[in-house]
């Protein structure tokens, strides 16, 4: 948004502004997300859409979903019958940012806000003796990444450490090209930003702040920021070289791809999701990692009592248009893996969901205790054709917060547990340790004026004069890239040459019949209600149970296994 200049009133403009005459405010433009039906020619549903009053923003013709502008308050109606229109429902709203807010907007907006989808928690640092590997020894803080040894990671590099023909996209927040341990594995000219900032929600809350708060006072961050630090995370904890800096990603020799989806606060909009989906497909690239879930809805519900009939139209609506861009995804040789979300409840039983819609659309909306069906779906990784990943503590249990359900959980992969210690207090070094943007820790006050850390949960390595940062984080966002990481050293391994893109491409189906075949298996504990204890910093004690459900071929904590990066590349 820019900012509005503002001049002196004299008493000749004074006046003249009360001798114009009185001009009709001009009705607000709304903004709606319209599906085509499949089937459909592009023409006839932009004809369509332009009959009911509405203007086509943006469209992604691959999966036939349309961003429109309207003054037409009766838009949706005006739609209803449209031959051409499968379904139609009101998208994000952009508010203003309250002047107060933008006073610190700028400020604001460079502090990483934990991500709101699937959303992690931060953790903090230490140290340990460097014990195994051959090759991820070589890296600094390789003595940090238990996660690594839990997957074997380390030891499968010296049969692959993956092929810079194969492309990884990473569909979070963004990447910050720049870190010095991602860099060299970092295509800038593949990558590109779905996104536009938002500076607020409908209710005036602020989101991303004003846009005039970025370098170049536009609304688009360029294609190699991360303004959050969670894409940035997940980007290394797949692909960091083996560079005698930092940490190693599991596949340290792949390419990595910025498909920007998420805003700088964390939200993840369907238009983006969409976008960034057919793109990567288009493109060629193999694996995508997608730790996030698509707002405003935690659980879409097709007829959910809770909900109105325009939510309820808008989530059909999130389901099938999501449902597509991964089925365009997938049948262009996209293996699609998701992170199966921190809310630790069983997805296939009955749930009350409490943070839906967690971004106002409309003035007055805000979340709510809706009663949640197993038939309601978490997007995406609850989607066909989607691997949907567990997390793992240092000690192979399931973590405390990870959700589960047998039949949902496809695989597990460590993503910390700080609490996973014999005594159940909180050890900072069972998170798992990735990049951090400096930039950010440098806004967040995490680093001082000499470049050290003042936060625990940060640790700095440098080679020579190059200094690279890193922050532990813990969730299933942590745990879907190690099995993204798999995914991609499987299409290295085994992938054939791609003609259409060059590089290397592998069935999406081929990977993951390998990724879980090759899985380490876990059994249920016994008894299958386990019990968690968690003594915070406070000293107050939090005990959750959980009950495993599963037999032999796969359970609801872990699913098929652990993913195992030697036994799926070293044979």
């Amino acid at each position: 948004m820019k900012r509005l200049t503002v001049v002196a009133a004299t008493a000749a403009t004074v006046a003249a502004t009360l001798a114009a005459p009185a001009q009709a405010e001009p009705a607000a433009q709304t903004e709606y997300v319209v599906l085509y039906k499949e089937g459909a020619t592009a023409a006839d549903a932009r004809k369509a859409i332009e009959a009911a009053g509405g203007s086509v923003l943006t469209v992604n013709t691959e999966v036939g979903l349309a961003t429109v502008g309207t003054t037409n308050a009766d838009f949706v109606n005006a739609l209803h019958s449209a031959a051409a229109v499968e379904g139609v429902a009101r998208n994000q709203s952009i508010g203003s940012t309250p002047d107060a807010a933008k006073a610190s907007a700028a400020a604001k907006k460079a502090v990483a806000r934990a991500a709101k989808n699937h959303a992690v928690e931060k953790e903090g640092r230490g140290g340990g003796p460097l014990r195994w590997g051959r090759n991820v020894k070589d890296e600094p803080l390789a003595g940090l990444q238990w996660d690594m040894k839990q997957i074997h990671a380390d030891q499968a590099h010296r049969f692959e450490q993956g092929d810079k023909g194969v492309l990884v996209g990473i569909l979070d927040t963004g990447v910050d090209g720049s870190h010095p341990d991602i860099a060299p594995n970092f295509d800038r000219r593949l990558s590109r930003n779905f996104t536009v900032d938002l500076p607020a929600d409908a209710n005036g809350t602020e989101i991303d702040g004003p846009c005039e708060s970025d370098p170049d006072g536009s609304c688009t961050d360029p294609n190699d920021v991360d303004e959050n630090g969670h894409g940035t995370h997940v980007a290394s904890s797949i692909a960091s070289p083996v560079n005698k800096l930092g940490v190693s990603g599991v596949a340290p020799k792949v390419t990595i791809v910025n498909l920007r989806a998420g805003q700088d606060s964390g939200y993840f909009f369907l238009q983006p999701t969409v976008d960034a989906l057919t793109y990567a497909g288009d493109i060629g690239v193999d694996v995508v990692n997608m730790s996030y879930y698509v707002d405003p809805w935690l659980f879409n519900c097709a007829d959910n009592p809770a909900d109105s009939p325009e939510e309820q139209a808008q989530q059909r609506l999130y389901v099938a248009a999501t449902q597509r861009a991964i089925d365009y995804a997938h049948a262009h040789g996209v293996t699609v893996v998701s992170a199966a979300g921190n809310e630790a409840i069983d997805y296939t039983k009955t749930n009350v969901d409490t943070a839906s819609p967690d971004f106002a659309g409309v003035p007055g909306q805000a979340a709510r205790s809706r009663t949640i069906p197993s038939s309601c779906v978490s997007l995406p990784s609850e989607a066909e054709h989607v691997i949907s990943v567990s997390s793992t503590g240092i000690s192979k249990r399931k973590a405390y917060y990870s959700s589960y359900g047998d039949g949902y959980v496809d695989v597990a992969s460590p993503g910390g547990d700080v609490y996973d210690t014999p005594g159940n207090t909180r050890d900072l070094t069972k998170a798992t340790l990735a990049a951090y943007p400096k930039a950010l820790a440098v806004a967040n006050g995490e680093i001082d004026e000499n470049g050290d850390p003042t936060v625990d949960y940060v640790v700095k390595d440098c080679k020579g004069s190059v200094c690279g940062y890193y922050q532990y984080l813990q969730g299933t966002s942590m745990a879907s890239p190690r099995a993204a990481g798999v995914a991609a050293l499987i299409v290295s391994r085994y992938g054939k040459h791609d003609r259409a893109h060059g590089g290397l491409t592998l069935d999406p189906d081929k990977v993951e019949a390998i990724l879980e075949g090759t899985a380490t298996g876990a059994a249920c504990p016994n008894p299958p209600a386990f019990t968690y204890t968690r003594i915070l910093p406070s000293g107050s004690t939090v005990t959750t149970t959980h009950t495993c459900e599963g037999g032999p071929s796969g359970n609801g904590f872990y699913g098929r296994g652990i993913v195992d990066a030697l036994r799926a590349v070293g044979r």
